[in-house]
């Protein structure tokens, strides 16, 4: 997979959630869900208050500037890659990364 033909307003900037908070984001660890036919799932939110209003204001998040997801799926492919997906609340503890999709 690459990332070199993102839609012209994919936004320069994503915010990721991650497994845990950190004081240093070189330790963050993206949060990946599993979607119903199995494939491995990325989700990125294109501003802060859309993760809290689709994750809960208590999801732990890194930056990320888009030209570096290459760099994020070098370290951890993917399949999908999903923006401002609403996560329900049952699905919001660390142990239930399932993706309804």
């Amino acid at each position: 997979m690459t990332f070199e033909q993102l839609p012209r307003d994919y936004p320069p900037f994503l915010y990721i959630p991650c497994m845990e908070h950190v004081t240093d984001g070189a330790h963050a660890e993206a949060q990946y869900r599993t979607t119903k036919d199995g494939r491995t799932a990325l989700l990125v939110y294109s501003a802060l208050d859309r993760l809290h209003a689709c994750c809960g204001d208590d999801q732990p998040w890194f930056g990320l500037p888009v030209k570096d997801l290459q760099m994020l799926h070098d370290g951890r492919a993917f399949d999908v890659v999903y923006t401002d997906v609403y996560v329900p609340e049952e699905r919001r503890e660390p142990g239930q990364v399932g993706l309804t999709r």
